[in-house]
């Protein structure tokens, strides 16, 4: 697809019903997160004001963190007070949770009152912030919380940019990376996931090569990715070295068989040029055994690829329990002999539910 096209299709469109009050109520008004500059423009437009004022209101979004037309006192008090309904498209903060590391974890009430997750992960040199998808996922990978709950629904664009806004304001620090691996399947949601890239990069200026895709494998969606000419990362989570381990921990991959999977991955390598990332959760006694590091490898070798071995966080629902860093590094010794790009990830948040999914299912009566 041409970046032209591919462009057109990220942004989201401002309905008709958003231009006037007339013969509409609010709750049928799309919010203004997540849309471009030029949307923004032609709204104000729309409603009789001067174009600079698309971008005052460009602004007055996406840096100053405006939740509503009210709060931006650089326009006329009688027109702030007239679109004073129009919806922003901020979230409430439900909860929040520090853990000693400096990570925070965000249970954020949307505007239906469901609530999701969000985590902001400090370090010296960056703020990364794992944004999720869905209300919940579909996917019933065997070892996730977040499986466990079942899905709800997809995030719409303007969800997914506000999670970024809120650990932006909360550290009051600029975010400097994104990644994709909260609460649901990206792919299962691929416009809206695609459209907040857009904004994400747009409108709060993060680079899409510091965004990472995670997917666990969906038919025909990676390749379909591939056609956004996008700059991201995709993170393609394996967990498994062979069909049957995989199809222990994801149901999905009956139907998505290992080598259909690969094949879908060295054709978004051959289409986009960008190196895959694949993800390896470590479960102590089920996948870590030294010929399974050997599997792994054959299966890799060839690729342009990077893999991450995340050692598992434990969650009260399964039976499965965290490697040894003892096992940890003899799995990744024998990918390194293997002349296999691997790293350990490192763990945060462990002491405050950081496995994803976990704060808001220990949470499960507040939230209700």
């Amino acid at each position: 697809m041409p970046k032209a096209a591919a462009s057109s299709r990220f942004a989201p469109t401002l309905q008709a019903p958003l231009l006037t009050l007339k013969d509409c109520t609010v709750k049928s008004l799309p919010p203004l997160l997540g849309a471009t500059k030029t949307q923004l423009t032609d709204w104000v437009q729309a409603q009789g004001q001067p174009a600079y004022r698309g971008q005052q209101l460009h602004q007055w979004i996406y840096q100053k963190g405006a939740r509503s037309l009210l709060d931006i006192t650089v326009f006329p008090k009688q027109w702030r007070e007239m679109v004073a309904d129009i919806p922003v498209g901020r979230s409430e903060l439900h909860h929040r949770s520090e853990a000693q590391d400096g990570t925070v974890k965000f249970l954020l009430r949307l505007a239906d009152g469901q609530i999701i997750e969000t985590v902001g992960i400090p370090t010296a040199r960056r703020l990364t912030v794992c944004v999720s998808s869905q209300v919940g996922c579909a996917m019933g990978c065997d070892f996730c919380a977040t499986g466990k709950g079942g899905f709800l629904r997809h995030l719409a664009c303007h969800e997914i940019v506000d999670q970024v806004l809120t650990v932006q304001e909360d550290f009051q620090e600029r975010v400097s990376n994104i990644v994709f691996m909260g609460m649901g399947e990206p792919l299962l949601n691929l416009e809206n996931v695609t459209a907040a890239v857009r904004s994400l990069n747009e409108d709060i200026g993060i680079g899409q090569r510091s965004i990472t895709i995670s997917t666990v494998g969906i038919p025909g969606r990676i390749r379909q990715l591939a056609e956004y000419d996008l700059q991201v990362t995709l993170a393609v989570s394996l967990h498994a070295s062979n069909q049957t381990l995989r199809e222990k921990l994801v149901p999905s991959a009956k139907h998505y068989r290992l080598e259909a999977l690969l094949a879908d991955c060295r054709a978004y390598v051959e289409r986009t040029g960008r190196r895959i990332s694949f993800e390896y959760i470590v479960l102590a006694g089920f996948n870590d055994r030294t010929e399974h590091a050997f599997e792994l490898a054959k299966l890799l070798r060839g690729f342009q690829a990077h893999v991450n071995l995340i050692p598992y966080n434990p969650i009260n629902e399964v039976d499965y329990q965290r490697p040894t860093p003892q096992q940890l590094q003899a799995f990744l010794q024998v990918l390194q002999r293997q002349h296999i790009a691997a790293s350990i990830r490192q763990s945060r948040g462990l002491d405050q539910d950081a496995a994803c999914g976990q704060l808001r299912a220990s949470l499960a009566e507040s939230v209700g």
